[in-house]
């Protein structure tokens, strides 16, 4: 074959017997040895002889790189064997790429050299003998593939540490995530019900809440319902007389409701919508309590509000309207009998706007205005004063997110009420709001809140009650399962000049959490009462329970 020109052919288009009988004798030759299969296909002029063979004389068809350059060098070197090697199956990722630069995953071909006397990195993986990192020591109890550590696969996406792991995740009821709680508390009490000559009593209270919220792309739907209910075990004789009268039952109910709904009409347009609830009876120490109560009658407010709200690119401008209806139960008295409270009974409608600016990110100053109308459903009360009034109220603030450090919003105004008896004098006064988170550290937060509001009132002659109220509350995590508390208070009731009464309170709590289901709570709180008519009181509760949650 050596001396002919022509290239030995294995196939002819006529079926001949010999060359047919020496095909399988070639074709295994071609399998056993690759340089006898091209030679069969290649003529002596078309070779140029080497150290090690032939090679093709003509390479200018041949793209040559610097890996063929390298493998020049290398002619000598035999192929490893296959033989017990575990076979490969399918393409290895990047199988064909240079020894140089940069493969199909972006990985480098070639491990950078390092500088003599330079440490070596250390090995993060399976296999590490003394892994130094808690990822190889997570590595090295799992497959490589598991692990992230494979050749070829991209690295895992650690997860987002959780703030709170014993917080509550809740479950979901079909686009809604559902959120149950119920908290069973028990303790004493020196003075349930605010009175000069203190009587102390235990009692029990059972709170629980239910907070429900949408999962839509767009939209918004969520409803926050919280109840309780505080049974003392000790009553009060009929007659007794401290800072306020007191019934002989005082265990109270109380429940507070609100579902919240936003339409999203475009981008910068939203529909905001919400219906309220509250139950609750008069505070203990208050001057609206009747004398000779059996019990406190329960109140009941139901109210809505709905608005548009539109951005203006930074400016953002909102109008809403709202309807409020408050009731009271008729009074049950020691005797059997029982008294109405229709002339408590009224209607409130108002409307307010709002206008904002998004002056730099985290500063967001705001203008409010509002005013409202209450009407009463009997024109004169049980002391022949006519109830009904005008009022509205304005105020300016800004709202704030400092890289959250520091969140919320505070605002300054000034509020005014007329009446319509002309024997009552109009209620006006510095009104303040604010609701400030101040996230000192990554264990302690500080949180400050003050409200401010103009209530009604029974008594005759007085227009109507200024409240201010003002708390400071600092949370410090021990450990992530372990939350203490520091609270105090203070706050103030103006009740036109006839009543003044002064409120102060210091609280601390302890939360102790046993998992994302149970906790148990700690409570100390102590309140004060100074009146300008001498109805002075004071109280200590101590209330210890546990919170069940899913």
């Amino acid at each position: 074959m050596q001396g002919s020109q022509q290239p030995v052919r294995l196939w002819n288009h006529r079926w001949r017997a010999p060359q047919w009988r020496a095909l399988p004798v070639c074709v295994l030759l071609a399998v056993w040895h690759p340089a006898a299969a091209v030679a069969q296909t290649l003529t002596p002029d078309m070779l140029s002889p080497t150290q090690g063979g032939f090679a093709p004389r003509d390479q200018s068809l041949l793209r040559r790189t610097a890996q063929a350059d390298d493998d020049s060098l290398r002619r000598d070197a035999r192929a490893p064997s296959r033989i017990g090697a575990i076979p490969t199956y399918g393409i290895p990722p990047a199988s064909g790429a240079s020894d140089s630069g940069f493969d199909s995953l972006n990985r480098v071909r070639k491990k950078p050299k390092l500088y003599p006397g330079a440490p070596k990195p250390k090995f993060v993986g399976p296999g590490n003998p003394s892994p130094s990192t808690p990822r190889a020591r997570v590595a090295a109890q799992v497959s490589p593939s598991v692990a992230g550590t494979f050749p070829g696969q991209p690295p895992r996406r650690r997860l987002r540490p959780d703030d709170d792991p014993f917080a509550n995740v809740g479950f979901h009821t079909g686009v809604f995530l559902t959120k149950a709680a119920v908290e069973l508390w028990g303790g004493y009490s020196t003075n349930p019900g605010r009175i000069s000559q203190p009587k102390g009593s235990g009692f029990y209270t059972i709170a629980p809440e239910l907070l429900i919220a949408s999962d839509w792309e767009r939209h918004s739907l969520i409803a926050d319902l919280r109840g309780s209910f505080t049974g003392y075990a000790t009553t009060f004789p009929p007659g007794i007389v401290g800072p306020s009268p007191v019934p002989t039952n005082i265990n109270a109910p109380a429940f507070n409701g609100r579902i919240n709904g936003r339409i999203d009409v475009t981008r910068d347009t939203r529909i905001n919508t919400e219906l309220r609830m509250r139950v609750f009876t008069d505070n203990p120490g208050s001057p609206n309590i009747q004398m000779g109560l059996a019990k406190y009658p329960l109140a009941t407010a139901i109210g809505g509000t709905a608005g548009i709200e539109h951005d203006f690119n930074r400016l953002q401008v909102s109008v809403a309207g709202l309807a409020d209806r408050t009731t009271y139960q008729q009074s049950m008295l020691t005797d059997g009998s029982s008294t109405t409270n229709d002339d408590r009974n009224y209607n409130q409608f108002g409307g307010l706007t709002r206008v904002s600016y998004d002056l730099m990110p985290g500063l967001k100053p705001f203008g409010e205005v509002g005013a409202d109308t209450r009407l009463h459903d009997v024109k004169f009360d049980r002391a022949g004063y006519q109830r009904d009034s005008n009022g509205g109220y304005v105020k300016a603030g800004s709202s704030f997110e400092f890289s959250r450090l520091l969140t919320g919003e505070a605002a300054v105004g000034y509020s005014l009420r007329t009446y319509q008896d002309p024997r009552l004098s109009d209620m006006k006064g510095l009104l303040t709001s604010a609701s400030l988170i101040w996230t000192a550290s990554g264990l302690t937060t500080v949180r400050f809140d003050a409200t401010s509001s103009i209530g009604e009132t029974t008594l005759p002659g007085v227009s109507g009650v200024i409240s201010r109220d003002y708390a400071l509350q600092v949370d410090h995590a021990f450990r992530r399962w372990l939350i203490g508390t520091a609270k105090v208070g203070t706050g103030t009731s103006d009740y036109d000049g006839t009543r003044f009464d002064r409120r102060y309170f210091v609280e601390g709590d302890l939360v102790y959490k046993l998992s994302r289901t149970f906790q148990i709570k700690a409570q100390v709180r102590h309140d004060w009462l100074d009146s300008s008519v001498g109805a002075n009181s004071a109280a200590t509760v101590v209330m210890l329970g546990i919170r069940v949650q899913r």
